[in-house]
């Protein structure tokens, strides 16, 4: 075969999120529309969420659900893909679990206070707890410091609900943007003060902030902050965010 015909199968061989079309996984590409939708309908742009009205009408919840789980992320799936299907899963199981208990008055209340850690999302034949799927495979695989700005944990101190799935198109460009707005937001970290408060996010996951937080802080928004500036961190609020 001409070298020049070798390039050009191998060219067309890859579709526009990187999945080669030769070693397709059987399983088709997850489809997050209808995440989005719910959470058009139940979210506001501040990721205030609205459980009660929520919890009258999981049947459209419950069907992306089954979804992402006859779906199952496959390692020949490009990684914005791969990425997007797992933030999307934390945050959709999430929202499941705090339905399945309604109403409570914070997501320590459910299973002893400890909800990460049951294991109950069924993945293909597999069954995982929130923190399997955060610790064990979105840290550990990807290796991205901007996920826990993605990630939420149906609290008021939380990173926001974004009100739109993540999408693999557009991923990169959402945890950029989730990243910044979180860390600039007042009522969540005040980085223009001396010294510093943050996030306890930050602190449960310093080792995630390459090479440094305060580098981090200033790569990922128009701060400036000195490097040897002090970094207090503020109270945790584990209110249910409704």
């Amino acid at each position: 075969m001409p070298f020049i015909t070798i390039i050009l199968v191998f060219l067309f061989s890859w579709t526009r999120n990187g999945v080669s079309t030769t070693d397709a996984p059987t399983r088709p590409l997850p489809d997050h529309s209808a995440w989005t939708s719910e959470l058009k309908k139940y979210v506001a742009d501040t990721g205030i969420v609205d459980y009660r009205s929520w919890v009258k009408d999981q049947n459209p919840l419950d069907a992306y659900l089954n979804q992402l789980s006859a779906s199952q992320a496959v390692s020949n799936w490009s990684i914005n893909v791969q990425l997007s299907y797992w933030i999307n899963v934390y945050n959709a199981y999430t929202v499941k679990l705090i339905l399945n208990h309604y109403p409570v008055k914070s997501i320590q209340d459910i299973h002893e206070g400890k909800p990460w850690d049951h294991a109950w999302i069924k993945i293909g034949d597999k069954i995982y707890s929130l923190n399997q799927i955060e610790n064990e495979i979105i840290r550990r695989q990807f290796k991205d410091p901007r996920i826990h700005f993605a990630l939420n944990c149906a609290s008021k101190s939380c990173p926001p609900l974004l009100n739109e799935a993540y999408d693999p198109a557009r991923l990169q460009a959402q945890l950029s943007a989730r990243t910044s707005t979180f860390i600039t937001n007042d009522l969540y970290n005040q980085i223009y003060s001396s010294p510093i408060k943050l996030s306890k996010v930050f602190d449960w996951y310093k080792t995630d902030f390459k090479p440094d937080i305060i580098s981090f802080l200033n790569t990922n928004t128009p701060a400036q902050i000195n490097s040897h500036e002090t970094i207090e961190y503020l109270e945790y609020d584990w209110g249910l965010n409704e």
